[in-house]
């Protein structure tokens, strides 16, 4: 029987208190049986908001909580992501910041040196975190690479030892020409076929094919693996400890209906807040923006300031508990960003998507592809106004619910599957190894 099995033979029904009791008795079981515990990490690089170590953060809880005798370490450029709630036996390792600009090319965001030798600090961190942690399974994500070839060290250092090497893809990567030029541009398409065992894909192809779209090589569909996306059966943990004097001592519901706008980290969200906290909101309904950790100081200031004047709008900086808003809200008006909407698919949330368009177009072909199947409305940016905003928001309260297409929200699930089917041929591999 496998560990998740075990685990969940001995949960049974009980709830809560059964399950913290079920794992203590699965642990001490691992510990008799002299199972080893598993070891995975996971790499985002992390230059421009948080949605790759969230989406990280999502598949390390997931793991955890299949099996808990699992350590996870997550490998991330976000120094941000310490004030992220983790799951259990999970820690952080943080690379030296980069700062990406509009055009998309990369420079240091604190350190005065060179780029060149940055990238090379993050790659011999990361390789030397991975040659201490001796992990099972790495999963990288999106950047096969890293920045600018930064994993290259690491990549070939674990060629020829037992880790398994993952490659986790977003649903959308870019507009097909554009990703396709950048994979010939960098030699992703080798360095999966030399470094990578599996290609996960965290979407459904029914919804956007991206192995079609792409016009990916046998090289890589021979490796591809659709997750679904990572949506519904989130693991439900709690941060370890409360942060005194920040948001989160303030309520963060509404007591009554409201109506929601989410702009990601918010380094580019500014436009899209701006124009909600000016819109009408439907009769009885408040309004709430989270702004994200990234958008200035300034435009914060401003935005609280708006907000002052109605006492039916709330502001929120940064939280770490997006989904308990998007679970109540009545409808939300969001950038199209994979986690932001993976929550809002998970909670059946109607949604207006205001895409990102610079400088990629992955949000706004993901947010069409949403639309063809029913799951959201778009608005393109260059069309954004407070009373474009303020009429989709009444008409969608009062309607019906639409009847929505099928799509697979089931990721996580799917993907708990597949690390267990990858870690127990590793340690099948290992034990065969360690006997001859």
């Amino acid at each position: 029987m496998g560990t998740s099995s075990t685990l969940a033979t001995l949960v049974g029904t009980g709830g809560r208190a059964a399950a913290v009791s079920a794992t203590r008795r699965f642990l001490v079981l691992h510990a008799e049986l002299g199972v080893p515990r598993r070891r995975i990490a996971l790499y985002s690089h992390d230059t421009q908001g948080l949605g790759h170590v969230r989406r990280n953060i999502s598949i390390a809880s997931a793991l955890v909580e299949s099996d808990p005798a699992t350590d996870v370490l997550l490998l991330t450029g976000a120094p941000e992501a310490a004030a992220l709630p983790l799951p259990a036996n999970t820690e952080i390792v943080t690379l030296p910041t980069l700062h990406k600009d509009v055009t998309g090319s990369y420079r240091p965001k604190t350190l005065g040196l060179p780029l060149t030798e940055v990238l090379g600090v993050r790659g011999q961190i990361v390789a030397a975190a991975l040659d201490a942690f001796a992990p099972d399974l790495f999963v990288v994500d999106k950047a096969v690479r890293g920045v600018h070839g930064e994993l290259d060290l690491a990549l070939r250092a674990l060629r020829g030892t037992s880790t398994t090497v993952v490659l986790g893809l977003r649903d959308v990567l870019d507009s097909p020409a554009a990703t396709v030029q950048e994979w010939e541009a960098t030699g992703t398409t080798a360095a999966i076929q030399d470094y990578y065992d599996e290609v996960w894909v965290y979407g459904d192809p029914q919804v956007f094919d991206a192995a079609a779209a792409y016009d990916w090589p046998w090289a890589v569909r021979r490796k591809l693996v659709y997750t679904g996306y990572l949506a519904d059966h989130r693991p439900d943990y709690r941060p370890p400890r409360s942060r005194p004097g920040g948001v989160e001592d303030q309520p963060l519901v509404p007591t009554g209906p409201y109506v929601l706008c989410l702009v990601g980290g918010g380094q580019d969200g500014a436009a899209l807040a701006e124009a909600f906290v000016a819109s009408p909101l439907p009769a009885g309904h408040h309004g709430v923006l989270v702004t994200g950790p990234y958008m200035s100081q300034q435009r914060r200031r401003s935005l609280a300031e708006t907000a002052s004047t109605r006492p039916e709008l709330v502001v929120h900086g940064f939280t770490d508990r997006t989904h308990e808003l998007v679970a109540g809200a009545r409808a939300a008006v969001t950038m199209g960003g994979y986690n932001s909407v993976c929550e809002l698919l998970a909670a059946r949330c109607p949604a207006l998507v205001v895409p990102r368009t610079v400088p990629r177009l992955e949000q706004a072909v993901r947010a069409a592809a949403l639309a063809q199947v029913g799951w959201v409305d778009t608005l393109h940016p260059d069309d954004l106004s407070p009373a474009r905003i303020g009429t989709w928001l009444s008409r969608t309260v009062t309607r019906p619910r639409r009847m929505l297409g099928q799509i697979d929200l089931d990721g996580l699930v799917h993907l708990r599957q597949r690390a267990e089917a990858l870690l127990t041929d590793h340690h099948v591999e290992a034990e065969h190894h360690a006997a001859v």
